[in-house]
């Protein structure tokens, strides 16, 4: 899964939220949205994301997390987007790149009576690694960008934590990914697994009241071609991180 994920502005990432910034599509985002350059990534919010410009050669745009549906979807399977009508061609030829520094996912637990709930929350990166290349989808809406993080299963290690987790890319891939004739089915093989990671913030149960009572609240399930899909009905990109509980259950909502 991959609901939140945070970049800060390391040496790294700087001079990538830099040409995003010299984007013309920078001013048309802040008609309507905020245009952010570090810090917690949630759902619906615009952010640096690594794409070919219309010459075929990387470039970075600044990029809304969700496809827009019936729902917000912000991700996708990477072992059937392919096959899938709604993700069928931006995996042919529009894939992206979303530059991180780590994820975040929260401990799925089954409590009394078989009720699912949420855990301490993780921050997760690939083993000696400062960055964490994220592998997505994008699309056009209304003249504007907007991406998916592809997923796969998780790695043993994190099993413990959620059963799927980012399509994760080393860094000699990222070229190679946004090609439009890239054939992407053979670089799924040499996705990064092996993850660190360590506890951060503070157990779901602890949160105040107004953030733990429903977890779940705003998710709305999907089927197999998408790990979740994000209810925006309330306007989740005018929220704060700190307002959107929903994530934290990031239920993968498998048909």
């Amino acid at each position: 899964m991959c609901c939140r994920y945070y970049a800060d502005l390391s040496p790294e990432l700087r001079p990538i939220v830099e040409e995003m910034n010299r984007s013309p599509l920078v001013a048309r985002w802040h008609k309507t949205s905020a245009v952010k350059t570090c810090g917690e990534i949630c759902p619906a919010d615009v952010a640096p994301v690594i794409a070919p410009n219309r010459r075929g050669e990387r470039a970075v745009f600044p990029m809304k997390w969700g496809f827009r549906s019936k729902s917000l979807l912000i991700n996708a399977r990477s072992e059937s987007a392919a096959e899938k009508p709604l993700f069928r061609d931006s995996w042919a030829g529009r894939r992206c790149v979303i530059p991180a520094s780590w994820y975040y996912e929260w401990e799925h637990l089954t409590g009394d009576g078989g009720r699912k709930k949420t855990g301490d929350k993780y921050l997760i990166q690939p083993e000696g690694a400062s960055v964490t290349w994220l592998a997505g989808l994008y699309r056009i809406e209304d003249g504007l960008p907007a991406f998916v993080v592809l997923t796969r299963e998780a790695d043993e290690s994190i099993r413990f934590i959620h059963d799927r987790m980012p399509l994760i890319l080393p860094g000699e891939l990222v070229g190679e990914w946004i090609r439009p004739d890239a054939r992407p089915e053979e670089l799924l093989g040499r996705a990064l697994t092996a993850m660190n990671f360590e506890r951060a913030g503070v157990r779901a149960a602890d949160a105040p009241e107004s953030e733990a009572a429903d977890p779940a609240a705003d998710i709305l399930y999907g089927d197999a071609d998408t790990e979740y899909a994000y209810n925006d009905s309330a306007g989740s990109a005018e929220r704060s991180c700190a307002a959107e509980s929903a994530e934290r259950a990031c239920d993968q909502g498998e048909a």
